[in-house]
């Protein structure tokens, strides 16, 4: 086989790849969608009505308790696991740390982020056997930020090393501390970081594994930080091995739903991080 014969090969298997990933994620996205919204446009209190005494087994109410859900346990989550993950990525930097201790830090983030969801929840689950509680609102946010954390640092630690290193030399000769540095730093690296933080958001509010044992399951609204919940992704998964069509229906309704927030949410981030980009020091949309 001559080197043309090769070249052309192999451009037919990239596009075909392509092809493939593109439409399989078009058939799962449109099947969610048309069926989704098929549900919703039929009742669309589904997403506004607390579910009835038996919900999960003939479908009265709504899953306006795996909304609420999924609010309380991933935004205070988030802000939890982004503070801890934007110490961690500004302490990376070799202003703080010494290379070889990065590397370090670097390898357990990489096993963080290749570690399965389910690995946290049952990581979480032990720990609540072993402290003699039980499965509430608290234990799943705590699993998320652990869930959410290596994502977050690792978005924040390339857009912090994505800083000229002129940047950093100009404010230091100019006189400037070192915590002066890392509040340039910080401004400029920002719309990476928040890039970062909406896609950890992203990911947690879209995760059923890592809150599958921690969360509870609960079959109405949260009451209490130390009381069951449940998240939309917990509520599909339920709802999807029901043996009432109805129910199944609805799995489609919160699926469109908690597909819409994702979408947006990816979207929002796209769009906020061109618009920060305008007040980054040194960027050419300024």
């Amino acid at each position: 086989m001559d080197r043309y014969t090769e070249q052309k090969l192999f451009g037919v298997l990239m596009r075909a790849s392509v092809a493939v990933v593109i439409g399989a994620l078009a058939i799962i996205v449109g099947v969610t969608l048309v069926r989704g919204g098929a549900v919703l446009a039929s009742d669309p209190t589904l997403a506004i009505t607390p579910p009835g005494p038996t919900y999960l087994i003939d479908g009265g109410g709504g899953f306006l308790h795996a909304m609420v859900g999924s609010l309380f346990i991933v935004v205070p989550a988030t802000v939890a696991s982004t503070a801890v993950a934007l110490s961690t990525a500004i302490y990376l930097q070799s202003d703080y740390s010494s290379e070889r201790f990065a590397e370090w830090v670097n390898l357990f983030l990489n096993v963080l982020w290749g570690t399965p969801p389910i690995v946290y929840g049952v990581f979480v689950l032990t720990l609540l056997i072993f402290a003699g509680a039980r499965a509430s609102l608290v234990a799943g946010i705590v699993s998320i930020a652990i869930f959410q954390y290596p994502i977050i640092t690792r978005y924040a630690d390339e857009a912090l090393r994505s800083v000229s290193t002129e940047l950093k030399e100009t404010t230091y000769a100019l006189g400037s501390t070192r915590f002066e540095t890392a509040r340039i730093t910080l401004r400029a690296a920002f719309p990476g970081i928040v890039a970062g933080v909406i896609m950890g958001f992203a990911r947690g509010i879209g995760d059923a594994a890592t809150v599958l044992f921690t969360a509870g399951g609960a079959t109405d609204m949260p009451t209490g930080p130390f009381e069951p919940a449940t998240t939309l992704p917990i509520l599909i998964f339920e709802q999807a091995t029901s043996f009432n069509a109805e129910v199944r229906s609805h799995a489609y309704a919160a699926a469109f739903v908690l597909m819409v927030v994702v979408l947006v949410l990816i979207l929002v981030s796209k769009l906020l991080a061109g618009r920060f980009a305008r007040f980054v020091p040194g960027s050419d949309t300024q």
